[in-house]
């Protein structure tokens, strides 16, 4: 019977369906056995078609069998069972091309469970027993099953190879070591293996550190990508919303001017109107005069003729001349729509300008690093004019508004809230937003060159409408023989090689404002590393009459 039952667990006892031993087995009327629990659960999932088959041989039942516990073959199964016979391995136990194979088994071999380093072979669970069971199997070690067990045998002399040498970094057998290299430095392998996991343990840490890093990193993107899209999304309704309500708002006025213009054109129709009835009133009247004096003109009776033309000679008051004022109707109206028109497209393009500037230098991630070179700054260049409406009253503006002269006479400008009363200032007509170079040129005693929040106040002499004297503003003030960086009133010493040329580097989103001192190389004097809540403006202080200072054309 032991011989047979290796033959009995395969082709009898085993389940076909669970591939374990016969539990309560039925056997079908095609003669093949099953588990009732395994066969009830094939046909309960096919039984929404109704076909009840045997699942070896594919014969079709109808009705469905009943099914009954085979007992000669259940006792048979539990016989079996008490001689140690178990069901044969599934196929998911035998090694694929993937896995690693048992080196004892014959035939279709089992998946390995370990692999010993001191016998060099891989052994299914059945074929490792020995090494729990056998005192001397029992000290060899056991590792996860690998497939490069080999490469541990010497390809010179085919011994296990149990040094390294760290001159060569490489494992060796003993006979390497009294041969090729022989003197070198050489060490157990299990020493050099404790040496390398403490090495490795710190690159472990290491990259553990860096993955907490990294995961830090992550959670911040993910947060910069919600603040990102929350951002977006504000923006959007606010645009949509204020675009909306300007669009009804000149909807509303082009109501209110067609309505204004029907109603003056209804009434000067009516006024027309009413003057051509009384004259074609009038026409008629002269007519039937006119009929009348024709006929009294033919009368033959002398006395007649005398009696009725005093009556018929008289006629009527007569309406006023008719005079046409040379207008041009509702033309004075299309031209006051079209100048409208004009005003709001120059306003619109401007404020779109610096809308589409301020969308394009939305910069979460820095792609891009800092300038190094005057070629690199130049790339950020921006044509930067100055406004006239900041421009103190002696400050000249000239060179198409970039460059400001301190003139002793005063200009004649106009008033206006954004001028600098006190200080010889002016800003920068166009705002200063995401990255930007720009270079100025100055010439006498001293200047200041700066940039500012528009908010900066400019009425008075106090500290609030200075730069570099209030925290609105920073700048670096250039003289004769020296630098000096003024924030909040905060002044700071600055050294480098003077120059007649100061260049301004702003990264605006990063909170980066640098100064540099520009002839045939570019030196950093001064550099600011804060956040920036508005946009910035280009600002410019003279010290002295006849000083100036020029914003540079560098495209």
């Amino acid at each position: 019977m032991a011989q047979k039952g290796p033959q009995l667990d395969r082709d009898i006892i085993c389940c076909s369906i669970c591939l374990d031993l016969l539990k309560d087995p039925v056997c079908l009327p095609c003669g093949h056995s099953y588990c009732m629990d395994c066969i009830n659960d094939y046909w309960n999932e096919k039984d929404q078609k109704k076909i009840y088959s045997c699942p070896q041989c594919r014969q079709a039942f109808d009705p469905k069998p009943a099914l009954v516990k085979n007992t000669m073959l259940a006792v048979l199964v539990e016989e079996l069972k008490k001689t140690g016979l178990q069901a044969a391995p599934a196929d998911h136990c035998y090694a694929g091309p993937e896995d690693v194979a048992c080196d004892v088994c014959t035939g279709r071999k089992l998946k390995a469970l370990k692999s010993c380093m001191f016998c060099l072979i891989s052994y299914c669970e059945k074929h490792l027993q020995p090494h729990y069971n056998v005192a001397q199997l029992k000290k060899h070690k056991l590792v996860e099953p690998s497939k490069k067990l080999q490469e541990n045998i010497c390809s010179s002399h085919d011994e296990v190879m149990k040094i390294f040498c760290r001159t060569d970094q490489q494992s060796i057998c003993y006979l390497c070591s009294l041969d090729e290299h022989k003197g070198h430095d050489t060490v157990s392998a299990a020493a050099e293996r404790t040496e390398k996991q403490k090495e490795l343990e710190v690159s472990r840490q290491n990259i553990q550190g860096r993955i907490q890093d990294r995961d830090k990193d992550v959670k911040l993107l993910q947060q910069e990508v919600e603040a990102i899209n929350g951002s977006a999304d504000k923006a959007v309704e606010h645009s949509e919303k204020t675009f909306t309500e300007l669009i009804r708002l000149i909807q509303k006025r082009s109501s209110d001017v067609k309505q204004q213009v029907r109603a003056k054109q209804k009434t000067e129709v009516s006024r027309v109107k009413e003057l051509q009835e009384k004259l074609e009133q009038e026409i008629a009247e002269l007519k039937r005069k006119d009929a009348e004096l024709k006929t009294l003109s033919h009368t033959e009776d002398h006395n007649q003729f005398l009696h009725d033309y005093p009556s018929l000679s008289t006629l009527s008051e007569s309406t006023s001349s008719i005079h046409i004022r040379p207008l041009r109707y509702f033309e004075d109206v299309t031209a006051a729509v079209s100048e409208a028109r004009g005003k709001l497209q120059d306003v619109l393009t401007e404020t779109w300008t610096n809308i589409s500037l301020t969308v394009t230098d939305v910069d979460v991630l820095l792609s891009q690093p800092e300038p190094k070179t005057r070629a690199d700054f130049l790339r950020y260049s921006r044509d930067i004019t100055l406004d006239p409406n900041t421009a103190q009253i002696n400050v000249l503006l000239s060179e198409e508004n970039r460059k400001a002269t301190a003139m002793e006479q005063q200009q004649s400008y106009s008033r206006h809230p954004d001028r600098f009363t006190n200080f010889g200032q002016v800003l920068s007509t166009e705002s200063l937003t995401g990255r930007c170079y720009l270079e100025v040129e100055w010439r006498g005693f001293g200047v200041d060159v700066a940039v500012a929040y528009k908010n900066i106040s400019r009425a008075g002499s106090s500290n609030e409408c200075r730069f570099g004297i209030n925290d609105k503003s920073w700048a670096l003030s250039s003289s004769q023989n020296s630098f000096t960086f003024w924030f909040n009133n905060v002044r700071t010493r600055v050294s480098g090689p003077q120059s007649s040329r100061i260049g301004v580097y702003l990264d605006h989103s990063a909170g980066v404002l640098s100064f540099y001192s520009v002839s045939e190389t570019m030196t950093l004097l001064h550099r600011v590393q804060t956040t920036f809540t508005q946009p910035l403006y280009a600002g410019i202080e003279l010290y002295d009459y006849e000083d100036t200072a020029e914003l540079c054309k560098l495209k």
